[in-house]
């Protein structure tokens, strides 16, 4: 679970006080979280500047889900109001005190904080909670670790696990403050750290050669694919990419109701009404999503970026959709692949009805209050999007033939000679 990357990077060791060294950390990072026990957890948030209580309680939400997604149990939620972050430990004195208090108490294994932690912070809360104490960044890295299947997303998760890991060796030596009788103890510590820095610092220029490697080659992979349009699913996690995946091209892709159930792009070739193209399924965006992960997944965003359409799924059934289409149109924004075609597919409509209306509410007024919000949508995304359940394919063939009229208008740009595609 979420102890194998964590356990050597917190300074696990072997007999005699010996450390485990970097190379042996590499082999363990990538196991599956599923694998082990339910470590019992907290979370614990910060209201302060533009991050509002209902915002916060937002964010806790999606963090439990993540912790959930990686294996934990979260038993409970400690939230303070600050004007920022503590620089030393990120909460309060007495609030510090409050979750040490209760992590003895409950016998708590983790403690996973909502933003992210400095080095500083994170060997501060430790030394005070005596046990293990991670952020968000961390979370997320352990759930790609776990869910990498290709060489590419291995070697990505990978590369980010040693950016992050980088500045926080230190902590992994503190070992040698706690010996008795110093003599010979100081400098081979010090030795230690700096040849681990090395170890890193090589590793981590060994990925980005092979990252650059595998490149080469799927740029060439793409080349091949010849003159057909390409159609890229883009959305924020868990909002029915892979479901939608399914339906179209009638393949088995991974789907489950769990945060990044989809890691490594999946590329299908679709047929409708005679009209072929080409639909990917990329990872899935997610609001504080680490930046070392976004340089790390670039490449695999390739797919996004050279796409000639782009369908964004919506789940509009979440309570905070509008804010995850922002969080989905910045992070395109960031990656390159603004400015490009959209279909927006607000997915999930049945679970909107059921969470949203009364059982007493007329099946007028019902149908009254969806066409209201349709229309709302198509004003605002001006026409260019489609209402349906992947699950129960409500509006599938509506869906469809907006998709093909859409694939069709991008034939016809770029081979504007030929009457006929294909």
């Amino acid at each position: 679970m979420i102890c194998d990357f964590y356990t050597i990077f917190n300074g696990c060791f072997l007999k005699h006080l010996k450390p485990i060294h970097l190379k042996d950390f590499v082999k363990l990072g990538n196991k599956n979280p599923q694998q082990l026990a339910p470590e019992k957890a907290i979370l614990v948030g910060l209201i302060y500047r533009d991050q509002t209580e209902e915002r916060l309680a937002e964010y806790m939400d999606e963090l439990a889900f993540l912790a959930e997604t990686a294996g934990a149990e979260v038993l409970k939620r400690f939230t303070q109001r600050l004007p920022h972050p503590n620089k030393h430990s990120f909460v309060g004195k007495g609030k510090l005190e409050e979750i040490r208090e209760y992590v003895e108490v409950k016998e708590i294994d983790l403690v996973i904080f909502d933003d992210d932690l400095s080095p500083t912070q994170q060997f501060n809360i430790e030394k005070e909670l005596k046990c293990k104490v991670i952020d968000r960044s961390f979370l997320i890295l352990d759930i790609f670790a776990g869910r990498a299947q290709t060489a590419q997303a291995k070697a990505q998760v990978e590369l980010a696990q040693m950016q992050y890991l980088l500045p926080r060796l230190r902590g992994l030596w503190t070992h040698l403050e706690r010996q008795k009788g110093g003599i010979g103890m100081r400098g081979p510590g010090e030795q230690e750290i700096e040849t681990d820095r090395r170890i890193v610092n090589q590793k981590i220029s060994l990925l980005k050669d092979k990252l650059a490697k595998i490149d080469r080659q799927n740029a060439t992979m793409r080349k091949r694919r010849g003159e057909m349009i390409r159609v890229a699913l883009v959305g924020y996690t868990n909002v029915g990419k892979s479901t939608l995946m399914n339906l179209l091209s009638k393949s088995e892709v991974f789907a489950e109701d769990k945060l990044f159930a989809t890691l490594d792009t999946t590329v299908r070739k679709v047929v409708i009404e005679r009209t072929p193209f080409l639909l990917s399924d990329t990872v899935g965006f997610i609001r504080k999503l680490p930046h070392r992960l976004i340089e790390s997944f670039k490449s695999t965003l390739d797919e996004v970026r050279e796409a000639d359409v782009l369908l964004h799924v919506v789940d509009m059934a979440h309570p905070q959709f509008e804010e995850q289409m922002n969080v989905v149109g910045k992070t395109l924004q960031e990656i390159g692949a603004g400015g490009k075609p959209v279909i927006v597919v607000f997915n999930k409509i049945d679970l909107y009805r059921e969470e949203y209306f009364d059982e007493f509410l007329k099946p007028e007024t019902k149908t009254e209050i969806m066409a209201e919000l349709q229309q709302k949508w198509r004003t605002r995304t001006k026409d260019n999007c489609v209402f349906i359940s992947a699950i129960e394919k409500e509006n599938f063939m509506h869906f469809r033939s907006v998709l093909l009229e859409a694939v069709q208008r991008q034939y016809a740009i770029r081979y504007p000679y030929k009457t006929a595609f294909f």
